[in-house]
């Protein structure tokens, strides 16, 4: 028998029930999809979740099969297929964990490159095998084991080998061993390390011009000289053997306090573009889809991660440089893309770019733990 004391409450659960499966028309959207909403773009172009839920996405790389591959601050790398092709992953599947903060992801004969911070692995045959956790092989693992600007963004280059960067384990100090405040490039077997330019403080980011092959970095200036010294810079190498200045000289032509006493600035080479100070330039990107107007095919992409310690906080945006016509010199410098920032408030923090099959742009985001894709409608 139901007491009279149990059976009003079971009478008032009933039309509560029925009210919530019935869906309101005013209903918010998730405070996420909301954030979304602040994103400015030109007109024509779209932004939407390509994941959610990505803790820490950092670099992406993208596999033969269209499956994108994020490496992480944290220890793990993720795979997001997205098999119906409708622009968004299907599923956020853990491929690797228990790493050393596994920043770089690069793909290459169906194998994935992971760079972790003391060394770089390999997961062959990873589209049979994404939820096999499978061993991996070690391709080199003699990289400095120091955190500081330790994360490691890999590439291969248009000579088919791996590039790796090896930033300087300080604010500015002149490094204690070579290889720090280096890019490097190395067989993709891990054989034949050597160094590919130099004076390089901090490179999290680069790609190569489809017009002429010219590797193209960003590299973030030192702290502590104030709120505008020195400007992060974008550079062009067009080919092995260049100094970029650290730790002597930032941005071309500011002078380390300390070391920059007694050195010539015209040593060294000069950025292709000074970009805004500490707005910390990551993964850049050339745009080689078609889906984006003409006048952004071949142009650089730049996700500013965003400065930590400016009064006035600048960066969490992408930008976009413009080049010329013979892709060697930069024009101009301008925001493609913000909203990451509200006021003085990130809601995110973009970190690396990728180019898609289908022209659109995917943009990872290590503070939303998000993915996002940028496309054009027109």
């Amino acid at each position: 028998m139901i007491t009279k004391r149990r059976f009003l409450p079971l009478l008032l659960l009933a039309p509560l029930a029925l009210a919530a499966s019935v869906p309101h028309p005013t209903k918010p959207a998730p405070a996420a999809d909301v954030n979304l909403s602040k994103i400015k773009l030109p007109a024509g172009f779209t932004i939407s979740y390509f994941a959610k839920g990505v803790k820490s996405a950092r670099e992406l790389a993208v596999g033969p099969d269209g499956t994108v591959y994020v490496g992480t601050k944290g220890d793990k790398v993720f795979a997001l297929p997205d098999r119906n092709k409708d622009g968004r992953a299907d599923e956020v599947i853990t491929v690797a964990t228990g790493l050393n903060a596994p920043n770089g992801v690069a793909v290459r004969n169906g194998a994935l490159y992971v760079g972790e911070i003391n060394r770089i692995i390999r997961y062959d045959n990873i589209a049979q095998r994404l939820k096999q956790k499978p061993k991996p092989v070690v391709v080199y693992d003699k990289l400095p084991s120091k955190d500081w600007h330790g994360y490691r963004y890999i590439s291969f280059g248009p000579d088919g080998k791996l590039y790796v960067p090896v930033g300087a384990p300080c604010n500015s100090c002149l490094p204690e061993e070579p290889i720090y405040g280096t890019i490097n490039r190395l067989n993709a077997d891990g054989s034949g390390l050597e160094t590919f330019a130099y004076g390089v403080r901090n490179t999290v980011g680069f790609d190569w011009s489809p017009q002429d092959k010219a590797m193209w970095f960003t590299d973030n200036g030192r702290d502590q000289l104030g709120d505008n010294l020195p400007s992060d810079e974008l550079n062009r190498a067009a080919g092995p053997g260049l100094h970029f200045g650290f730790p002597y000289f930032f941005a071309g032509d500011v002078p380390d306090p300390e070391f920059g006493q007694g050195k010539s600035a015209g040593t060294y080479t000069k950025p292709a573009r000074k970009l805004g100070p500490h707005v910390a330039a990551l993964g850049m990107k050339f745009y080689t889809g078609k889906k984006f107007p003409a006048q952004y095919r071949n142009q650089i992409f730049i996700p500013e991660h965003g400065s930590w310690n400016r009064s006035n906080k600048i960066g969490y945006r992408i930008s976009l440089v413009r080049l010329d016509a013979t892709g060697k010199q930069a024009k101009s410098y301008e925001t493609f893309a913000e909203g990451w920032l509200q006021g003085q408030q990130p809601w995110g923090r973009p970190v690396c770019l990728l180019v898609l099959p289908d022209g659109s742009l995917l943009v990872s985001d290590d503070q939303n733990d998000a993915v996002y894709r940028i496309s054009y409608k027109g």
